[in-house]
């Protein structure tokens, strides 16, 4: 009955007990219990709405979304962004924080993080108590029970610093993978909605793959599906960096050795740190060395996705994340790029349109799915305390 309310807008004995095939006693009892609980509300009925016309007036019940919050979190390497929503995912409020990465040690990440929901939950009006649900992204690999690896350089451990143990005091936790996380989202509101076999690709700084098989995002027994190192030991990729990186990491280079114009817009832009996203401006633009690195980028966008590809066979590769707004080019390159004699055929390649919130919109999607499947027990357990 609770995922029967969920699910629709408004509705009555009869609505649900057609979509349940519970009996009318049934049905009734249990729209009764929710409301006693508080996870179901009674709407006027039809004769106080204005709509009644004869006979007996059917009593109406909608999922009471006040009843408590979700959140969820995009805890990235420099940028955190925490939302609070509402039952029926509505956003109430978002406070984004970034990290001064000189101070940055585990300890203090795991305070900020937090510090960054209580500020969210403030600002909605809300406190800890009406939290239902939390789900936090990281860029790391993550086990089922929320706990990342032990990384050579440490860096697992300072993205996840035992934020499962820094949670604890919500109901239902559930700490993922960023990338895991931006695959959610693109299945719930993006550009996978109805696929059961894709790939979210984020390829900002890293590259990071968020898996989607029959259905399933995968997981691993570390958390370790996705994880793009392995991309290292790939001719014609090379490193897991992200394409945003790459596109700064070129620019600088071609100035540097002297292939890009004094006094053009591309050298002008590549003065200091160059900016990934004004560079693929001008690309689309027609500046000519841009484009040269455009045309650099959807051959080992390419390569990257035939690599996926022939791995896990889906049927689309959805490129995510704060840089996709630029990357219309670089995707139409790849796919002039994409090899025609894979055993497999290649994916669909298509750029999100979910922009630099498709994490955190993945991680209240997220903590949604597990709150429906964990709410009811929750509320019985508070009335029985």
């Amino acid at each position: 009955m609770l995922a029967h309310a969920w699910r629709t807008a408004e509705f009555t004995a009869t609505d649900a007990l057609e979509a349940t095939g519970l009996t009318r006693s049934t049905t009734i009892d249990a729209m009764d219990t929710l409301a006693r609980l508080g996870l179901l509300e009674e709407l006027p009925n039809a004769r106080q709405a204005g709509e009644y016309r004869k006979g007996r007036p059917a009593r109406r019940f909608s999922l009471r979304a006040e009843a408590g919050v979700l959140v969820g979190v995009d805890a990235g390497n420099v940028h955190i962004t925490a939302t609070v929503a509402d039952l029926r995912s509505r956003p109430l409020a978002t406070r984004r924080t970034t990290l001064v990465m000189d101070r940055d040690d585990p300890a203090s990440r795991a305070a900020i993080i937090a510090a960054a929901v209580d500020d969210a939950l403030a600002e909605a009006g809300r406190t800890r108590d009406d939290v239902l649900a939390v789900c936090v992204g990281v860029p790391a690999p993550v086990d089922a029970s929320g706990r990342s690896p032990r990384h050579p350089r440490g860096f697992w451990e300072r993205m996840n610093p035992g934020l499962a143990d820094a949670f604890a005091w919500a109901p239902i936790v559930r700490i993922d993978n960023d990338a895991s996380l931006a695959a959610v989202a693109e299945g719930a509101v993006g550009s996978a909605i109805g696929c059961r076999d894709y790939i979210a690709l984020l390829a900002g700084v890293r590259l990071g793959a968020g898996v989607v098989v029959d259905g399933n995002v995968l997981r691993g027994t570390h958390g370790g599906v996705g994880e793009m190192v392995a991309f290292e030991h790939v001719a014609g990729v090379g490193t897991a960096d992200g394409l945003g990186a790459r596109v700064a990491a070129w620019t600088a280079e071609a100035v540097a050795a002297g292939e890009v114009e004094p006094g053009s817009a591309l050298a002008a832009v590549a003065a200091g740190e160059p900016d990934p996203r004004a560079v693929l401006e001008l690309a689309a633009g027609g500046d000519p060395g841009a484009m040269v690195i455009v045309d650099r980028l959807g051959a080992v966008l390419a390569r990257i996705v035939s690599v996926l590809g022939s791995m896990f066979d889906p049927q689309r590769v959805i490129v995510s994340g704060a840089i996709a707004a630029g990357l219309d080019d670089v995707v139409a390159a790849a796919r002039r790029s994409l090899p025609t004699d894979l055993d497999l055929p290649a994916p669909e390649l298509v750029v999100s349109q979910l922009g630099a919130d498709v994490v955190v919109t993945g991680a209240v999607s997220a903590a949604a799915a597990d709150a429906r499947l964990g709410a009811l027990d929750v509320w019985m357990a508070r009335e029985t305390a």
